[in-house]
């Protein structure tokens, strides 16, 4: 899927980081969401590295990066440590500064990454999400029926982790084959990379964390930034897919106004996997907004 990328190791704290980089130009980070890896990018990643270079990793926890054990405050799997993870990986490519694109949990580590990194972050295009402490606030019956995950991962362990390691393989068709157009927009060979990784030892702890993470810490960590005044100074691009949860439940533009000072951005004819559903279009976006 990603013929000319070269696998390049990075290790943060002891966390070993699965990246892959190609193309030349100004840097562009790419971040998955979840239950993905950095395979969410295939369609997208080849075309910007004509442009760009093009680096690509998979979150801690998730893919072949590593699985930190948990811990009672959440930290390791918070969105502060993945951002150091990501900057990392940027210093270790030599790029001090960069930009991102990032769908899914990988747009809330980009959130986190842009506000306590804004010398490191250029601008930021974010995929199908509002910020995380108004999804929680403004939570209503549609979004917790579609988004069941949100509230089923937070719940005490051992019974979430349990229940994904009993079946992995079922778990990621039942969160990505519930959206929009099912699981027919996923490449056969992409998909069978993310029922590979889910199937790895530790990941349901930590695809758990992470969502305990951005229930608890995560949440302290915005209510002190709002409390402070601070808000993201790059600019900012928010799609979402028109045919998404995202985009029927929360009013995207406005809620991103409110923590962000440049922000522009549309509903693209799609559901929540925008990369993989309408990749011609991402990558359109993407070449006018991060073109300098």
């Amino acid at each position: 899927m990603f013929n000319g990328f070269q696998t390049h190791p990075v290790t943060r704290d002891g966390v070993h980081l699965h990246t892959r980089v190609a193309g030349e130009g100004p840097p562009l980070l790419l971040l998955h969401g979840h239950p993905q890896t950095q395979a969410m990018w295939h369609r997208v990643a080849p075309a910007l590295a004509q442009r760009f270079t093009v680096v690509l990793m998979d979150l801690r926890g998730y893919g072949d990066s590593s699985r930190p054990e948990p811990d009672a405050g959440h930290t390791a799997h918070s969105k502060r440590e993945m951002a150091l993870d990501a900057l990392a990986v940027m210093a270790q490519h030599g790029f001090e500064r960069f930009g991102v694109l990032a769908h899914d949990r990988g747009a809330r580590v980009a959130h986190r990454l842009a506000a306590d990194h804004p010398q490191a972050v250029q601008c930021l295009m974010l995929l199908d999400i509002a910020p995380t402490l108004a999804m929680y606030a403004q939570t209503n019956e549609v979004f917790a029926r579609a988004y069941w995950h949100w509230f089923f991962l937070i719940q005490p362990p051992p019974l979430p982790e349990a229940l994904i390691a009993s079946d992995p393989v079922r778990y990621v068709r039942s969160v990505m084959g519930s959206r929009h157009a099912g699981l027919a927009p996923f490449d056969p060979e992409a998909l069978a990379e993310y029922e590979r990784c889910i199937a790895l030892p530790g990941t349901a702890t930590s695809i758990c964390e992470d969502y305990r993470a951005s229930a608890g810490i995560d949440l302290d960590h915005d209510r002190t930034d709002i409390a402070a005044g601070r808000r993201l100074t790059q600019p900012l691009r928010v799609l979402w897919g028109e045919h998404g949860t995202v985009g029927r439940c929360f009013d995207v533009l406005s809620l991103w106004r409110e923590r962000a000072e440049q922000v522009a951005g549309q509903a693209l004819p799609c559901g929540h996997y925008l990369a993989e559903e309408s990749p011609e279009r991402v990558v359109a976006e993407a070449l006018d907004f991060f073109t300098p």
